[in-house]
């Protein structure tokens, strides 16, 4: 997958959203924002904290409020991406441009919101995770190969638990031999799962 460099090449290559993107875009955009490009998706950010997050899908244009659980949200358009997952961050979808165009002074009203929100220093705070289950099947493969297990070790905790929680939510025996398996080299390289997506 080739991540965007710019928001301009990631608009442009949003196909049937291009139009979309480019309107939520001049709607988002705010004097005290910051544009830029995080995780491969244009994203506004005030006084370097993340704000928002614009994205295309197949089915819809994603619009990500990173401490959207703080936003009062009068007219209920947020919800939980990942339900049980993700604890700040509240996503907008829309499915048409005309949505967007009807919903401009709302998603306005948001933005400045969490710019208050972010001056304010208004954060939601995260619960400390418990450490990281391995599970059986990496187990065996890091007590198998003292160099695996060394570049393991060497991630950090965060990294760790993504790679536990890739084999673990694997249904089947086979799902779970194959993620092991991609997962090998990357750790051997000290690629973390999502290190891709990060960049930027």
């Amino acid at each position: 997958m080739n991540l965007a460099k710019s928001v301009q090449e990631y608009i442009a290559n949003s196909g049937a959203w291009e139009e979309a993107l480019i309107l939520l875009r001049e709607i988002v955009i705010d004097d005290e924002l910051e544009e830029t490009i995080k995780w491969g998706a244009p994203a506004y950010l005030c006084k370097g904290k993340n704000i928002i997050g614009l994205a295309a899908f197949k089915a819809y244009v994603g619009l990500w409020f990173h401490h959207g659980a703080l936003l009062t949200d009068p007219n209920q358009k947020l919800m939980n991406a990942q339900e049980g997952k993700t604890k700040a961050l509240r996503q907008w979808r829309f499915q048409s441009i005309d949505e967007i165009e009807s919903d401009a002074s709302i998603i306005r009203a948001y933005v400045k919101e969490a710019i208050a929100n972010q001056k304010a220093g208004k954060v939601v705070k995260s619960a400390p995770r418990k450490p990281a289950v391995i599970p059986p099947e990496l187990k065996a493969a890091l007590a198998a190969d003292k160099k695996l297990e060394q570049s393991f070790r060497a991630f950090t905790p965060g990294k760790r638990r993504e790679f536990a929680e890739y084999i673990s939510e694997a249904k089947r025996p086979a799902t779970k031999e194959k993620r092991l398996e991609k997962i090998i080299p990357m750790i051997l390289r000290g690629e973390g799962l999502g290190d891709k997506y990060r960049k930027g």
